[in-house]
């Protein structure tokens, strides 16, 4: 299973005073956490899908999941 072009990682990482990160190191792990999760995220839909569960309903599910990451800060931003 790979993951789709259109799941590539955002031309920007912005910080919270609106400026990209810019450290070279900080933009590898970013990329890489971002390719890990992009799989990850395509694999458990494609396996949902083909164990019969409603596409529509999947895709609500991940976003509900994503909605509830915490804060490390112990706040939430979003």
């Amino acid at each position: 299973m790979t993951v789709p072009s259109t799941l590539a990682p955002p031309p920007v990482w912005p910080q919270p005073d609106g400026r990209p990160v810019a450290c070279r190191e900080k933009l590898k792990v970013l990329a890489e956490n971002h390719a890990e999760l992009a799989q990850a995220l395509q694999d458990a839909f494609e396996d949902a899908v083909l164990m019969g569960v409603d596409e529509a309903a999947m895709r609500r599910i991940l976003i509900e999941l994503a909605g509830a990451v915490r804060s490390p800060r112990g706040r939430d931003d979003g």
